[in-house]
């Protein structure tokens, strides 16, 4: 596990870099796709994963509380933590708003992600609360869908997140280092931050691409 804090990685690194490095390590399809992007592109989120799987449904069951393991996710959240729903593909649930969002904020999450929608969301831009999505409906999951599991891997948009995994996300998109890779990634990855500042000084410099390229290597 690594020595760095989060607020190190979330100051020092970015989406982009770690994607290299994970393709470097030959650890590939850890980049969720485009279209799951963050509600607010300024936000930068960095922490470890805490996984709800998401099953659909297509009524309500009398008596029985939709929302039980979603409310036992949310409530046993630590610091630095990230709740990643995986609700599959068929865009008929915004398990996430600005309830979810709050309760999540003051337990010290450090963001949210999920492959389904999200809603309330001029709430949860004007408190700053990091959430990736994959679309923006008004829909809630009652009656449409569930939580099935806590804390096991999952898909979530076609990517593999496991509890604990570290998840990094900015304005470019989401990646996920798995646990038992992460020294080795972030390894490479201040390695690269290293070599891509030399690399921009010499271009700012007046240095031609091929000749910069030439000398370090990194594009």
């Amino acid at each position: 596990m690594t020595s760095h804090s989060l607020a190190e990685l979330a100051e020092k690194l970015f989406c982009a870099v770690i994607s290299d490095c994970l393709d470097q390590a030959g650890i590939w399809k850890q980049a969720f796709p485009p279209r799951i992007r963050p509600l607010d592109e300024g936000l930068v989120m960095v922490g470890r994963a805490r996984t709800a799987l998401y099953m659909d449904v297509y009524a309500e069951t009398p008596g029985e509380n939709p929302y039980e393991l979603e409310i036992q996710l949310i409530d046993s959240l630590k610091p630095g933590e990230i709740p990643v729903f995986a609700c599959g593909a068929t865009g008929r649930v915004a398990p996430w708003g600005e309830l979810l969002s709050t309760a999540s904020k003051y337990r010290g999450a450090a963001g949210a992600v999920m492959d389904g929608c999200v809603r309330d969301i001029k709430a949860i831009r004007a408190m700053k609360f990091p959430v990736f999505h994959g679309g923006i409906a008004p829909l809630d999951s009652k009656g449409r869908g569930t939580v099935k599991a806590l804390d096991v891997p999952v898909e979530c948009a076609g990517v593999a997140v496991s509890p604990g995994d570290l998840v990094f996300g900015d304005a470019d998109g989401i990646v996920v280092i798995p646990k038992d890779r992460e020294d080795e990634v972030l390894k490479l990855a201040f390695k690269k931050i290293s070599g891509e500042k030399n690399t921009l000084r010499d271009l700012q410099a007046g240095e031609s691409l091929g000749s910069v390229f030439a000398k370090y290597g990194i594009l």
